[in-house]
Order: structure tokens, then C-alpha cells, then sequence
């Protein structure tokens, strides 16, 4: 599927959804894929590492708490690989000490849980945009 950058510039748009909470991932993947998104998705940051390299993704939304390895641990070693993959991370409300170490790792955003949905989907077209720019 294409989506469209505020220029009107069609971009290819594969996005990775990771999360523990097989709700979440749920309701992520129907957002995104009504909104022309190809999705995939994870349930820890092991499995991110893996489908990074199979799928490709142009964008990953990352959570910070997750069994076998967290999301910062993950988000590290994707960028190790991929340092121009833009990531946004989703941390519990009032985790201000964890968002600071995940923008320092490189991640593009931080959104804090419980989040608006549509904040969170103008925030992910938002940092796509500027990876095609």
C-alpha cells in the first residue's frame, strides 16, 4: 500500500508493531492497516530483532516493557543494524527517566500508555514524512 506526505509524495509504507500485550498489537494492527499501512508484529524484542530482518519495516512502535528482552535492549540492537530505522517508543505514563534513555538510543518519539490513537497516528505519519524527506 502508499501513503501520502503532506507534498502529496506516495511513499511505501511497512510498519512493526511491538508489544507484549496481544490486545495492543491487535488494536495497533487494525489502525495501521486501515491506514494503508503493510503491518507486521512482535511480542518481545527478540522476535523484533528477527522480523526486522525479514520484514523490512520503514517504522517500528516499540514498548519498553516486555518479556525475554525489553524494548530499549531491542531498539539498540536494531539500530546497531538499521541506524537510520525509525522508532517510537511506547512507555508507561510517568516513565520520564526511560524515555530519556530511549531518545538517547536514537528512537525518533516517545508516546506515553495509556495514549490517544489518533495523537499516536499523526505522530507515526509524522515520522514517516520525515523519513522520505
Amino acid at each position: 500500500m502508499r501513503g501520502l506526505c503532506e507534498e502529496g509524495m506516495a511513499i511505501a509504507r511497512r510498519i512493526l508493531i511491538v508489544d507484549d500485550q496481544k490486545g495492543v498489537r491487535r488494536l495497533l494492527e487494525e489502525l495501521f492497516k486501515q491506514e494503508g499501512w503493510e503491518v507486521g508484529s512482535a511480542s518481545d524484542g527478540l522476535e523484533a530483532i528477527e522480523k526486522v530482518g525479514q520484514a523490512k519495516p520503514d517504522l517500528i512502535l516499540m514498548d519498553v516493557k516486555m518479556p525475554n528482552m525489553n524494548g530499549l535492549d531491542a531498539t539498540q540492537a536494531i539500530l546497531r543494524h538499521h541506524p537510520d530505522l525509525p522508532i517510537i517508543m511506547m512507555t508507561a505514563y510517568g516513565e520520564i527517566e526511560v524515555a530519556k534513555k530511549a531518545l538517547e538510543a536514537g528512537v525518533k518519539k516517545c508516546i506515553s500508555k495509556p495514549f490517544d490513537i489518533m495523537v499516536l497516528k499523526d505522530m507515526v505519519n509524522k515520522v514517516d514524512c520525515e523519513r522520505v524527506q
